[in-house]
């Protein structure tokens, strides 16, 4: 069944001057206004539209592409505000109207920022940058200490970064747990660092304890033998490179090369690591 605010698959019923109208199931016959008709859809052919309301409230149908759809969030830009509040450019005709009661700071023209978008009670699409109303900020079970999940970053505040977790619950990335520096809107590979007894979620960007020290040695060998022996990425390296290639941060890259030093799996140099000549054979 189709639904305002979501992209759907629709059949073409008819063609008329002013477009085609499509099949909307329990919505009704939907309008996609004639500038937004490909040259070769007719009568009988399935077309992927979004369907939102125009600005008379009417449900309508369009083939450009919103930045985000209800339930999704996404990074917009203030184009206008008035008395009703922000307009930002969500990648339709139609601006997305952020009520000032939706706002979590007040958006200022020309700015950007993270917003979710969603369905008012009297069936408009709005958006909002209250993200605890729509994201649950308690753990409920879902997680678990040394999980691996998928973050969005939608937030900055003095103690770290506040992050969706695989689209349904919020966390929050402390400064010390950031290794490097993040950006709003960025997406990224993270892991459920502990639930707090107030049932709140901590976020990390690398494994735990023995199990990340475990696979990091292993992998710093694996990469070294894959690479003729020799990496350029030694315990003088950025804390930038390192966290790109490995996940971890430069404290943990450095206590694992010692141990690796230690074994006599590598050979370090003030420009270089090595495989110990043991390792290559």
């Amino acid at each position: 069944m189709a639904s305002v605010g979501k992209t759907e698959k629709l059949k073409v019923l008819k063609t008329v001057d002013f477009g085609l109208f499509l099949d909307g199931g329990d919505l009704g016959e939907i309008l996609l206004p004639l500038r937004y008709v490909p040259d070769d859809c007719y009568e009988g052919d399935w077309i992927d539209v979004f369907i939102y309301l125009d600005s008379e409230d009417r449900i309508i149908a369009t083939t450009e592409t919103p930045h985000a759809e209800i339930g999704q969030c996404a990074c917009m830009t203030v184009v206008d505000t008035n008395s009703f509040g922000a307009f930002l450019d969500w990648g339709l005709t139609k601006d997305l109207l952020v009520p000032f009661k939706e706002q979590q700071t007040t958006m200022r023209k020309g700015h950007s920022y993270m917003v979710t978008v969603f369905e008012d009670k009297t069936g408009r699409i709005c958006g909002s940058s209250k993200f605890g109303r729509f994201f649950k900020e308690t753990a409920e079970g879902h997680f678990k200490p040394g999980q691996a999940v998928e973050l969005l970053i939608v937030s900055r505040s003095d103690i770290g970064y506040k992050a969706i977790i695989d689209g349904t619950h919020l966390g929050i990335i402390h400064n010390a747990d950031a290794l490097v520096p993040l950006e709003i809107a960025q997406k990224i590979a993270g892991y459920i660092k502990l639930i707090r007894p107030d049932d709140a979620i901590d976020l990390s960007l690398q494994k735990r304890g023995e199990e990340m020290r475990y696979s990091l040695t292993k992998h710093i060998l694996e990469d070294l033998a894959q690479n003729g022996g020799t990496s350029a990425l030694t315990d003088k390296s950025a804390a930038e490179d390192i966290f790109h290639r490995y996940k971890v941060s430069k404290g943990n890259y450095k206590k694992a090369l010692g141990q690796l030093y230690k074994e006599k799996k590598i050979v370090i140099d003030a420009d270089k690591i090595t495989l110990s000549p043991a390792e290559k054979e």
